[in-house]
């Protein structure tokens, strides 16, 4: 198993992962609010390469026996007026996509892609690293307390 960067030639790969993740997460929602559209596939693609984009971020690959089996998308907050008032952090980075095959998740592939995505955000001046993670995902959670993140806020939902 190796970590490469982005490549275009990987993109229906890619496309791939985050169709799993969303159909991971519509399948855990007990709100049943979450779906996934006809067009999900490729527009989701679409919002985080152009975050990448516009964001000075970067996409790192797991690939095995030449079949891409999990991605880390990491890109740089935009930086508010309400930012400039309420933190000392000047820049800070967001991991928008974290997702490895159902197949092999929990041997270690989200560490190393997690821990290359935190190096290189430290190497363009952030100071800090965040993640929205779905209330739902437990193992998520439970997989970020593990790499040394911290809940620092809650988004709390009641169903009407």
């Amino acid at each position: 198993m190796e970590i490469i960067e982005y490549d275009k030639i990987y993109d229906e790969a890619i496309k791939d992962l985050l169709v799993e993740l969303q159909e991971y997460l519509v399948e855990i929602d007990y709100f049943k609010l979450l779906k996934m559209c006809p067009e999900y596939r490729e527009g989701v693609f679409k919002l985080d390469m152009d975050d990448v984009e516009k964001n000075d971020g970067k996409i790192y690959l797991a690939k095995q026996d030449n079949k891409i089996i999990g991605l880390v998308i990491g890109t740089v907050n935009e930086r508010d007026e309400e930012d400039r008032l309420t933190n000392i952090c000047d820049k800070t980075g967001s991991i928008i996509e974290l997702v490895i095959s159902k197949d092999i998740r929990g041997s270690g592939i989200g560490t190393m892609l997690t821990e290359k995505i935190e190096k290189y955000l430290k190497s363009i001046g952030c100071v800090r690293v965040t993640i929205e993670v779905y209330g739902p995902n437990k193992n998520a959670l439970n997989f970020y307390n593990k790499n040394g993140y911290e809940i620092v806020e809650y988004y709390v939902t009641k169903r009407l």
